[in-house]
């Protein structure tokens, strides 16, 4: 009789000690995440709760928007047991919204018999600002004049900050930047390959809520046409290049084929990388009046030749130079055209060893296939720097100096840049404006 009380007494204790563990088994409130949580939205953003319960799992969740001391429902819902993490979109375009701030407050419980069955519930206000009118763009500069290849400058004004804003036709976005002014300052380009029906440049800005304008302004667009140039690729040009080139294509044997990957897939790696370069620039401009043109070099390619490759006398290739050729003598001194900062100075590909520097607001100057480099990336240098001598290193035929100039990675004639008249009539009368 003793040993049944003393098995009926321990199964007592062993059920309290189960219960007990199953009663704590769960004694922490599920986790909760709102993105944005703070700050500007609209109706158009997208609010995403992420909701997170790693015991006995998420029960339900209410959402209740607050504004002006009203409460309205947005989302209820229950879960199935073992739901442990759930990411809902809340949708607040149902809802009839004031312009200004709002709460909303989540309160969510889990499924938990803690708290005599009540489980755990974590409750968490959030404060927003609910803006629905996109930002007032007031363009401040006047003359706009375009010739196809070149380069301009749009000032302007916004009502309120923005996460983005810029320049943009077709597929082509020219990013602004602030200046100490308040006004926004947008270099952009009119690409040499752009047809004049498609460059309709509009000025656009996305404010932090997400509201969107576009506003077009007064431009001129001149259109131009490049030069057709062939040139002949022979055995002893292939003999010559070819060997920079080989470890870079490891499964191509025959020169032509080596060539042309070179000419067309490196060359385009190599474009699409000083595009990336563009993001490393200067908030206001770093240059200084014109740019300086090599002392004493006189031009060969120019800038947007269209080229036809023939290999004994049959087209092999089409490319188009997106630079200036220029030539004084064999290892000549290479200078930097104006003010900037050195964000590369190595090899690139067909651009051999070359130097970019940046100029601000986007502007970026290339000097390729160098023999010698005397800078590094970091170095301030001034208008007129020796930055190393010229060379043949690269997709280069001979001791020559290919510059490059580029806005925001897109190649613009440099032509422009060299020009004291042009540049203060279209560009630093602007960056004057109060």
């Amino acid at each position: 009789m003793k040993s049944l009380k003393k098995l009926f007494l321990l199964l007592i204790i062993v059920g309290l000690v189960s219960a007990g563990v199953f009663y704590f088994r769960d004694t922490k409130a599920p986790q909760l995440s709102l993105t944005p949580g703070s700050g500007p939205i609209s109706k158009k953003t997208k609010l995403l709760l992420s909701l997170n319960d790693e015991g006995m799992g998420i029960k339900n969740v209410q959402v209740i928007v607050i504004q002006e001391g009203k409460q309205t429902p947005l989302l209820k819902r229950d879960f199935p047991p073992q739901t442990r993490v759930a990411d809902l979109e809340l949708d607040l375009s149902v809802l009839k919204l004031k312009e200004g701030g709002l709460q909303i407050e989540v309160i969510t419980t889990d499924q938990s018999i803690y708290h005599l069955g009540k489980g755990n519930t974590t409750q968490q206000l959030f404060t927003l600002t609910y803006d629905t009118r996109a930002p007032i763009i007031s363009i401040l500069s006047k003359a706009h004049n375009f010739t196809k290849g070149g380069s301009g400058l749009v000032i302007f004004g916004l009502n309120e900050e923005v996460e983005i804003s810029g320049v943009k036709f077709g597929d082509y976005f020219f990013p602004a930047y602030q200046q100490e002014s308040g006004h926004y300052a947008c270099l952009f380009a009119y690409p040499y390959d752009v047809k004049e029906s498609a460059f309709v440049p509009r000025v656009i800005a996305l404010d932090l809520a997400g509201n969107e304008r576009q506003l077009g302004m007064y431009y001129r667009a001149k259109n131009k046409k490049f030069r057709q140039r062939k040139i002949n690729i022979s055995d002893r040009f292939l003999a010559q290049k070819i060997p920079e080139f080989e470890s870079m294509v490891t499964d191509i044997d025959d020169p032509v084929d080596i060539f042309l990957y070179v000419n067309r897939t490196v060359r385009q790696q190599n474009r699409d990388q000083i595009a990336e370069f563009s993001s490393q620039t200067a908030s206001t401009p770093l240059w200084n009046g014109a740019f300086l043109r090599q002392p004493k070099a006189a031009s060969l390619a120019r800038f947007a030749d269209y080229r036809t490759y023939y290999y004994k006398g049959k087209e092999i290739d089409k490319q188009v130079h997106q630079g200036q050729d220029l030539a004084s003598v064999a290892q000549a001194e290479i200078v930097a055209g104006n003010a900037g900062e050195v964000i590369w100075a190595e090899y690139l590909g067909i651009y051999g060893l070359c130097v970019i520097i940046d100029h601000g607001l986007g502007l970026q100057s290339l000097y390729a296939h160098m023999s010698q480099l005397d800078v590094q990336p970091g170095d301030v240098v001034a208008r007129g720097q020796i930055l190393g001598r010229s060379g043949a290193t690269g997709m280069a035929g001979g001791d020559h100096l290919h510059l490059g100039i580029f806005v925001s990675g897109v190649s613009v004639q440099p032509i422009e840049w060299w020009d004291a008249h042009w540049l203060q009539d279209n560009i630093d009368i602007k960056l004057q404006i109060p």
